[in-house]
């Protein structure tokens, strides 16, 4: 591997415009595809196979008008003032014209009027006189009142009992993900300009949200970070400069090839933040290993620049090479759970992780080939000649030192130190971001607050629960209706049942249920429990046959299907993974430290996040407000990204006190002397990687800033406090017994090198310099 990898670095260096032609050519052909096609991307949680999933898809089928997108505008009055005020009403009314009338929406008026033409004996008005016959008042007792205009109620519009507030919901004519861009916005606008007359504001529900903005200030602060952290690691502008191109490059290519794919398969919005995070965070990580490897040989060893490219490719390249396959391998991990949307976030991930491979490996020794001996400035090399020549040790080798004497303490305190932070995950509650997640400045929060207030919490997510005819083809009748829907109410935590609509044949109706209790909270979920533990008894026994779906539902089905997903990932992802560190490391120690490391730092992330987002501890510091369970998703996409990620610093690590050993120093030197060499990269790279994830955390999206802060706080942690603490101590330990195998398995094994000893054997290498060297 380091041979080829070498051999390829030297002609990259050589011919640079070759491989830099080859490389604008792809980014070109990427760019002209986003000119000539739109962008198209989901924010659907679609889980298939669910008892949710299946209700959506059969309205989709059965009565179209229920499955598009659900949209919900709050409407408040002026302090002093009330919704039934002649000027507030009239400017409601028009807001509701404005709604109504706008593309994409359905005229729910329409329909009744439809209906209302053909007299009393309509299906649907029957039906409608059951329902709510059989519904009674609402428990709650503050009963809202229909919006009138002209004599007769305005569908979908409801004033709260006190008058302050009117609630408008009604449907798209498509998933959101669906509708063209701007579409919500432009609803949203319509609905404003139209209140302002009366002095209403308006404030949309957290389902009234655009694609989320991918890259934001949070995010460019997060760059800036990163490239003034590469100015101080490798001290040149120029040589800062490199894997910042790398790593833009490697998003275009990856990000931007998923976008252009966007029309023929559904890629969700956290699909493309991921691969963002990813290819920008490993694109600058890979090409700094390999800058600053390549710029030690010219500094320790006096190799020209063209000679320390293919070196530094040939062993530094062969780790990234190895680093980028362990990521990929996590992130493929995530197709044994059969879950279309988390098996296209590894996907688009995991071509962008493969493309920031490539770059490094082949487009970053050619710009280093036009940079050509630049990369070390006169000036660089003439201090790093009077650092070799001063008696001081560097301040990794010190620490390296410390932590091989201390030894015990280091490894009891990398312990410690993650077990404590993990207790808040034994309280860890899953779910799928509300209103409540976000911001108390944001309109959604507030929304989401007024609804509970004026309404009741259970309005901020209702739930449906279709009713279909037990005899195929035969419609329902209304006291069939009426008998299912008085069941119901009879179910604890029941607030009020409406009816939401009626298909043309009149075999599929939807019922609108309020729960009590908000979306998240443990009495909604005892509900969907209850519903559907008696549905199938209230169903046989009334004709029907009874699904129920909704926010709360899903989240349920989500969380459970994960939960039982999850032991079954870890043990792939952990099992291949394994197998990868015993070929690189030739050792039975290095690959079971590793990943026990990895459940202390992924345990201790769990806790984090549990204590920060659902608990509300030091919000204040990250510029957070709104508690909420962690979302459900959370767990296995960082799983598996940290372990990547993980992984890569590890190999990083530990290669080179690998190296070190393999080229005759003790067990003992070469942890030092690896840990000194590598320290400095592994250290930038941590701080880079924790940069560019925190830049996510000010997100708006509530599931971007969980998973923003939960790889920050990640990779953090594994960084500093396992790698660079955990490991070395278990390595100082272990001693010569780290880097044992048995010798059957050793010969089994192929012989990767990445080391780069047959390299070294092959082009003999200069004697180093006396001193580990940091640059």
């Amino acid at each position: 591997m380091s041979v080829l990898l070498y051999r390829l670095g030297r002609f990259a260096y050589g011919k640079p415009w070759y491989v830099v032609g080859g490389w604008l050519a792809v980014v070109a052909s990427v760019v002209a595809l986003l000119v000539v096609q739109p962008v198209r991307l989901s924010n659907e949680v679609r889980i298939d196979g669910t008892p949710s999933q299946k209700v959506i898809d059969d309205l989709a089928r059965s009565l179209p008008e229920a499955s598009g997108g659900q949209g919900m505008l709050l409407f408040r009055a002026p302090d002093g003032t009330r919704i039934g005020d002649e000027k507030v009403r009239s400017a409601l009314l028009a807001a509701v014209d404005a709604v109504y009338g706008h593309d994409h929406v359905v005229d729910a008026r329409e329909v009744l009027a439809r209906e209302a033409a053909k007299g009393e004996h309509s299906a649907l008005l029957r039906a409608q006189a059951a329902v709510a016959g059989a519904a009674g008042r609402p428990e709650s007792g503050r009963a809202p009142v229909p919006l009138q205009a002209d004599g007769l109620p305005v569908p979908g519009v409801i004033v709260s009992a006190d008058g302050s507030t009117a609630l408008m919901q009604f449907q798209f004519d498509e998933q959101t993900f669906e509708l063209p861009s701007g579409t919500i916005d432009s609803t949203v606008r319509a609905a404003e300009r139209r209140a302002a007359h009366g002095g209403l504001e308006v404030l949309p529900s957290a389902a009234m949200m655009e694609v989320p903005e991918i890259v934001g200030v949070g995010e460019i602060v997060g760059v800036s970070v990163a490239a003034v952290v590469l100015l101080i690691t490798l001290g040149s502008a120029v040589a800062a400069g490199l894997p910042l191109v790398i790593a833009l490059t490697g998003v275009t290519v990856g990000v931007g090839g998923a976008f252009t794919l966007s029309t023929v398969f559904e890629i969700h919005s956290l699909a493309a933040v991921l691969a963002l995070m990813l290819g920008l965070a490993v694109g600058i990580d890979y090409a700094l290993f390999i800058v600053n490897r390549e710029r030690r040989m010219i500094l320790d060893d006096a190799l020209d620049a063209h000679e320390a490219t293919g070196r530094a490719v040939g062993t530094a390249g062969s780790a990234v090479f190895f680093a980028g396959g362990t990521v990929v391998i996590a992130l493929a991990g995530l197709l044994v759970i059969r879950i279309t949307l988390l098996s296209t976030m590894a996907l688009v991930a995991a071509a962008t992780i493969v493309v920031a491979v490539l770059l490094s490996l082949t487009l970053l020794p050619a710009l280093l080939g036009l940079v050509g001996e630049r990369i070390c400035p006169a000036r660089t090399r003439r201090r790093a000649q009077r650092r070799e020549s001063a008696p001081t040790r560097a301040r990794a080798v010190r620490w390296g030192t410390h932590l091989v004497r201390h030894r015990y303490a280091a490894l009891a305190a990398s312990v410690l130190v993650p077990v404590i932070l993990a207790v808040p995950a034994a309280d860890m509650r899953l779910g799928l971001p509300s209103g409540a997640s976000y911001n108390p400045d944001t309109g959604q929060r507030r929304g989401y607050e007024l609804v509970g207030d004026a309404y009741g919490p259970g309005y901020n997510g209702p739930l449906l629960v279709a009713v279909d005819s037990a005899t195929s083809g035969a419609p329902l009748a209304p006291a069939t209706l009426a008998a299912v829907t008085s069941d119901l109410r009879e179910i604890d935590g029941v607030t009020s049942i409406s009816l939401a609509g009626t298909n043309g044949a009149g075999t599929t109706a939807v019922l609108s249920l309020v729960p009590a209790g908000g979306p998240n909270d443990d009495v909604t979920k005892d509900l969907v429990t209850a519903v559907r533990d008696r549905s199938a008894r209230i169903g046989e026994a009334r004709g029907a046959v009874i699904g129920v779906t909704g926010f709360t539902a899903l989240a349920i089905d989500v969380s459970d299907r994960l939960a039982d997903a999850l032991p079954v990932y870890l043990a792939t992802v952990l099992g291949l993974s394994l197998i990868i560190l015993l070929l690189v490391f030739r050792s039975l120690l290095v690959p079971v430290t590793a990943t026990l490391g990895f459940l202390l730092s992924i345990a201790a992330t769990f806790g984090l996040t549990t204590a920060v987002f659902q608990w509300g501890w030091l919000q204040g510091l990250i510029g957070l407000d709104a508690t909420a369970p962690v979302v459900s998703l959370l767990p296995v996409i960082i799983t598996g990204v940290l372990y990547g990620l993980a992984m890569d610093y590890q190999m990083f690590l530990v290669s080179s006190m690998r190296e070190a050993h393999v080229h005759g120093a003790s067990a003992r030197d070469a942890t030092v002397t690896g840990f000194a060499r590598a320290s400095s990269v592994v250290l930038a790279a941590a701080t880079i990687m924790v940069s560019v994830f925190a830049g996510f955390v000010f997100n708006a999206q509530p599931m971007i800033k969980q998973a923003g802060f939960a790889l920050a706080a990640g990779i953090l942690l594994d960084a500093f406090v396992i790698r660079m603490t955990f490991i070395p101590a278990t390595m100082a330990l272990a001693r010569e017994k780290a880097w044992w195998i048995p010798s059957w398995l050793d010969r089994l094994l192929p012989d990767l090198d990445v080391e780069g000893d047959r390299l070294t054997r092959r082009i003999p290498r200069p004697e180093p310099s006396p001193e580990p060297s940091l640059r």
